[in-house]
């Protein structure tokens, strides 16, 4: 079996100990080496094992022959576009379960007609990691408001809209939150 478990790795930005210490349980550096270079055998449950790792379906970690790959041609740097020193794919986005999605219509903030946001759901314990991030909230009657999360306190979101001359907006802790986590915007 053919695997893609170095590329989708160097697509994540995660080393070998990375990778290594996310495993369940964890394993050593050297053991995804070996799996990676095919010196040592790839089972299902070592793949099950390397995409929770990576945060992956474990479909993703091998090689079809009807799926294409997408290579990376250029590396955008802060001085202009450059080839990459070894060859590289990025990994197709997966939603995970829970996720919801906010299509932006028309044009507000940094988000444009056509966006889609997807969003990871929070439950109130967690809310404080989406602190200084754009988070879709539930209000009463079927509405929604999406805004920069900037405080919690006492039981109150503290929100601000992302259009301009907007007015912070306080809230009671609503039941769940979603924080976005990935823009996908046609050009």
């Amino acid at each position: 079996m053919i695997t893609r478990i170095r590329e989708v790795r160097r697509a994540k930005k995660m080393t070998l100990q990375d990778v290594a210490d996310r495993c369940d349980p964890p394993t050593t550096p050297q053991t995804i080496g070996r799996l990676e270079t095919g010196t040592r055998t790839v089972s299902v449950g070592w793949l099950n094992r390397i995409a929770g790792a990576l945060g992956v379906e474990a479909g993703d970690l091998v090689k079809l022959p009807d799926r294409e790959d997408v290579p990376v041609a250029a590396l955008l740097e802060h001085d202009g576009a450059h080839a990459p020193r070894r060859a590289s794919v990025v990994v197709p986005p997966r939603p995970e379960p829970g996720m919801v999605a906010v299509a932006v219509a028309a044009g507000i903030g940094d988000y444009r007609s056509g966006d889609e946001l997807w969003c990871r759901r929070l439950p109130p314990a967690e809310f404080g990691q989406a602190m200084n991030r754009d988070v879709l909230v539930p209000r009463p009657a079927g509405r929604f408001l999406f805004a920069r999360l900037i405080g919690r306190e006492e039981g109150k979101l503290h929100l601000l809209p992302l259009g301009a001359g907007g007015r912070q907006t306080v809230l009671a802790d609503p039941p769940w939150l979603a924080v976005a986590t990935r823009l996908l915007r046609p050009l």
